[in-house]
């Protein structure tokens, strides 16, 4: 848990919440690692029977610590290198969700400095890092007559530009190969990062109170994401929603691989409303850890 990426503090958060549930409600015998350049070498020493990853953003959910422990032949929960590093590329995991017929909005990779100098496609547009998650480092640019984002000096050289997608937004968990449900997300506003982790930012509704055909629809577009990213373990798809357009209102954002499990994160809450209490979520990712994944 922990680790050196902009989600550090989250990760900390899943990380303690996941050991106390497995240590105190399930028996298990829990080391909290906060992990930092001598992962390995503690890891080495520890010799963990399974590891259950509680990382957040870069190195810790883009493939780089799975590779590594692929390599030192240790047991992991979540998913294994490859889906790992393709869901955390914005732009790649978009390919990926068009080549198996699911909906994304129009989005491209741009220099920083040219998402500076002007519009690089007509507003409403969203500017984010490529491989971050979190809502970390997100701007909406809403209005043409206001210019373009002045981005930050956290801001990558390279930056992903996309669409906005209107609408209701909505998310659905898979557990190994079942979607658990659909939530319904209400915020006031832009559902970044205050709005995910801070008491109050949100209230979720679930399962979400929609017509049935697109609460199934997120359900199947949910499974095929996880499927044709090569996901294993948990993983969570974000999704909008435009009622006035039906069916084909309904958006792909992204798939996160490690999503949260902290006090307000959405798949905990979701495997409860499925019957699956937070100690035994938790312990079905130990138990689903495997190498060579």
């Amino acid at each position: 848990m922990g680790g050196p990426s902009a989600e550090r503090e989250v990760s900390l958060s899943t990380g303690r919440a996941c050991a106390e549930a497995l240590r105190e409600h399930q028996g298990y015998s829990v080391i909290e690692v906060d992990a930092g350049p001598d992962l390995c070498a503690v890891l080495g020493d520890l010799k963990p029977d399974a590891v259950l990853n509680c990382l957040h953003g870069r190195w810790g959910e883009d493939g780089c610590v799975q590779g590594m422990l692929e390599w030192m032949g240790l047991r992991y929960s979540h998913s294994g290198v490859l889906a790992s590093a393709l869901a955390m590329d914005k732009q790649r995991t978009k390919e990926v969700f068009e080549a198996h017929g699911l909906p994304v909005m129009q989005s491209m990779t741009v220099a920083k400095a040219d998402v500076i100098a002007g519009h690089v496609m007509p507003p409403p547009y969203v500017v984010k890092p490529n491989n971050e998650g979190s809502s970390v480092g997100v701007y909406l640019v809403e209005d043409a007559a206001k210019g373009p984002p002045q981005l930050d000096d956290q801001m990558p050289e390279t930056v992903m530009v996309e669409a906005f997608a209107p609408g209701r937004e909505m998310t659905t968990t898979v557990m190994g190969d079942r979607a658990l449900t659909v939530t319904d997300i209400i915020t006031t506003g832009w559902y970044d990062y205050d709005a995910k982790y801070k008491e109050g930012g949100s209230s979720h509704v679930v399962p979400a109170d929609i017509p049935q055909e697109i609460f199934d629809l997120c359900m199947e577009y949910a499974l095929t994401a996880h499927k044709a990213l090569g996901c294993r373990g948990v993983s969570r798809t974000d999704f909008r929603w435009d009622e006035s357009k039906g069916a084909a209102g309904l958006i792909l954002l992204e798939t996160n691989t490690q999503p949260g499990m902290t006090a307000t994160s959405l798949s905990p809450e979701q495997a409860q409303a499925c019957g699956i209490s937070f100690p035994d979520f938790c312990a079905w990712m130990v138990e689903d850890a495997s190498c060579d994944r």
